[in-house]
C-alpha cells in the first residue's frame, strides 16, 4: 500500500470522548465523522497529553510533554522539532488556521515550520479572563462595577442571606442590560467560527496542491461561551435556542456564586449548545473534504481528528476544564485517523497523543526525530496487533492563566494508565489514587492500598521515571530562547502601548 502523499490534522478545542457519534453518543453531533468511521481508525481510548490547550498541544504537535521542558516554557521552544517542521523539511507544503486561541499564536511558536501561519489574533488580543474565556459582565465581578456597587456588594456579603439575594438582584440586573444590546449569535461569538477557518484552508488548498502539503485547523466552536451558529442549532433540532436564551444560559452556566445543584438545571440546555459547535465542526470538516474530492486529492490525503481536551459538566461539580483533575471527561478526547486504501476498525489500546505525531509521520512514510518523546503505533495497527503501553497525562494544577509566569510554578498532577488501571498523583496534596477505569469508569471509588499492589507498585514506578526522565531531558538553551523570546514580545508591546 503507497503512503498518503498529504496530510490534514484537525484539532477541536473541548471536545469531549463522549460526544461523538462515532464513539457512541446519541445525539447527532458527528453525522459526517460517523460516515467516515467505517473506512477509518476510531480509537477508542485516545488520551490527551495534558490539559487545558498549553498542557496539550505540545503532545500533538511535537511528540513532547508541557512540563518536560520546565514550567516556565509555554507553547513550543526556538528550534523545537514539530511535525510541521519535520514535513516543511520534507518539501512538504505547509500551513495552519488556528480559531483566535491566544495559547495556540506565533508568540508561542506554534507558527514554527509553517510556511502560512494564521492565529487570527488581533495585535492586542493575547490573553483571555482565565482558560475559559468567559467575558460577560456577570461574570467578570467586581472589575466591572462602579466603586459604590463594590462597597454595596461587599456590605450584602457580610449579612448572610442579603450576599446572595444581592448577587441575583446583580445577575438579573446584567441579563437586562445585555439584553437591551440584542446582539445574535454571530455577534456574541468569542472566536471565528469553523467555517472562517475552513475557508481559508480552501483558499489555501486551491493555490497549494500540486505538491505533498501539511494543513493543521485548529477549531474553537465547542469551547465557551458557547455560540453556536444558528444553522448548527437548526442541524441538532434545537432551533428554539435563540441569541437571547443562549446568553442567558452561557452567564448563568458561568456563575460563581451558585451552587453546583442550582446550576445543575441548566445542564442540558448548556449542553445542547455545545453539542451544536461540535455539530458546525463536523459540518466544516465534511465541506474541507468535498473540496478534497473535486481537487482529486482525497484519494491521496490522510485526514486525522482529534482534540486537544475535553470538557466538565458538573460530572464531579466541575464546569469547563480547569487544570484541577485528570478526569476521563478531560483526558479522553475523540481520534479518527483516515489513511486512503488501509480501510477501517476500532483500536482498542489506549494510547496518548503524545504518540499521535510520529504515527501520522511513519504513515506518511517520513522518519520522525529522535527529540520526539513518543513513538509510532503505525506498524502494530498494520499488522492488527495489540500493544499495551504507559499513557502519561500531565498538568499544573489551578494554572488558569498561564500568561502570568508565576501561576506556572504550582505542583504537579500526574496521570498514568496502563490497561484499565489508572494512576492520579497530586503532588501538591500528597495523594495518590489508583482506579480500575473497567469497573469504575466515572473514577467515584479509588480502589483501597492494600488492592491490586502490583499495579500501584508498577504504576508508581512508571510516574517516578517520567519525573526523572522530564528533568534529565530539560533544555536550558531552549528555556532561555523561549524566554527572551516573551521579553521580547512584552517589550515591543510596551513600547507601542499595546495593553498586555
Amino acid at each position: 500500500m503507497a503512503a498518503p502523499r498529504s496530510l490534514i490534522l484537525i484539532t477541536v478545542d473541548c471536545w469531549r470522548a463522549d460526544r461523538a457519534g462515532f464513539l457512541g453518543y446519541g445525539r447527532p453531533t458527528t453525522p459526517f465523522l460517523d460516515s467516515l468511521a467505517g473506512e477509518s481508525l476510531v480509537f477508542k481510548q485516545a488520551v490527551a497529553a495534558g490539559t487545558p490547550t498549553y498542557y496539550s498541544l505540545p503532545g500533538i504537535l511535537a511528540s513532547r510533554y508541557a512540563l518536560a521542558a520546565g514550567r516556565d516554557l509555554l507553547g513550543l521552544g526556538p528550534e523545537e522539532s514539530t511535525i510541521a517542521w519535520v514535513l516543511q523539511e520534507s518539501g512538504f507544503a505547509t500551513a495552519g488556521f488556528s480559531a483566535a486561541n491566544p495559547y495556540l499564536s506565533a508568540r508561542f511558536g506554534y507558527d514554527r515550520g509553517f510556511d502560512v501561519f494564521r492565529d487570527f489574533l488581533d495585535a492586542g488580543a493575547v490573553e483571555f479572563a482565565g482558560e475559559h474565556g468567559i467575558e460577560s459582565e456577570e461574570m467578570a465581578g467586581p472589575r466591572l462595577r462602579s466603586r459604590a456597587n463594590q462597597m454595596l456588594s461587599r456590605v450584602c456579603h457580610t449579612l448572610g442571606p442579603l450576599g446572595a439575594a444581592y448577587d441575583e438582584l446583580y445577575f438579573q440586573y446584567c441579563q437586562n442590560s445585555a439584553n437591551a444590546k440584542n446582539q445574535s449569535l454571530d455577534e456574541m461569538r468569542r472566536f471565528p467560527s469553523a467555517d472562517v477557518i475552513v475557508d481559508h484552508a480552501i483558499a489555501w488548498l486551491n493555490e497549494n496542491s500540486g505538491g505533498p502539503f501539511f494543513l493543521w485547523l485548529h477549531l474553537m466552536d465547542p469551547h465557551a461561551p458557547y455560540y453556536p451558529k444558528q444553522q448548527a442549532l437548526d442541524l441538532m433540532g434545537d432551533e428554539d435556542i435563540g441569541a437571547a436564551e443562549a446568553r442567558h444560559l452561557n452567564s448563568y452556566w458561568g456563575r460563581g456564586d451558585l451552587a453546583a445543584k442550582r446550576i445543575e438545571k441548566k445542564r442540558d440546555e448548556v449542553m445542547a449548545l455545545y453539542d451544536a459547535g461540535v455539530r458546525w465542526a463536523d459540518d466544516q470538516i465534511r465541506r474541507l473534504t468535498e473540496r478534497l474530492v473535486e481537487l482529486n486529492l482525497w484519494h491521496q490525503t490522510a485526514l486525522a481528528v482529534t482534540a486537544d481536551h475535553g470538557e466538565e459538566f458538573l460530572e464531579r461539580g466541575g464546569r469547563f476544564h480547569p487544570p484541577m483533575g485528570l478526569i476521563e471527561e478531560l483526558v479522553h478526547v475523540p481520534l479518527l485517523v483516515r489513511v486512503p486504501g488501509s480501510g477501517g476498525r476500532n483500536v482498542e489500546p489506549p494510547m496518548g497523543l503524545i504518540d499521535l505525531a510520529p504515527t501520522l509521520l511513519d504513515i506518511l512514510g517520513v522518519p520522525w526525530p529522535a527529540d520526539f518523546r513518543g513513538s509510532s503505533c503505525w506498524r502494530q495497527i498494520s499488522e492488527n496487533a495489540t500493544w499495551e503501553r504507559a499513557v502519561i497525562t500531565e498538568c499544573v494544577k489551578g494554572c488558569t492563566n498561564p500568561f502570568r509566569a508565576e501561576n506556572r510554578l504550582g505542583p504537579r498532577i500526574l496521570a498514568v494508565r496502563k490497561g484499565n488501571y489508572k494512576l492520579v498523583v497530586d503532588f501538591g496534596a500528597g495523594r495518590e489514587e489508583l482506579f480500575d477505569l473497567q469497573a469504575d469508569p466515572r473514577e467515584e471509588n479509588p480502589l483501597p492500598l492494600d488492592t491490586a499492589k502490583p499495579v500501584w507498585r508498577a504504576l508508581l514506578e512508571l510516574a517516578r521515571k517520567h519525573v526523572a526522565e522530564s528533568r534529565k531531558a530539560r533544555d536550558f538553551d531552549r528555556r532561555m530562547g523561549s524566554q527572551l523570546r516573551e521579553l521580547r514580545i512584552e517589550w515591543s508591546h510596551s513600547a507601542i502601548g499595546v495593553p498586555n
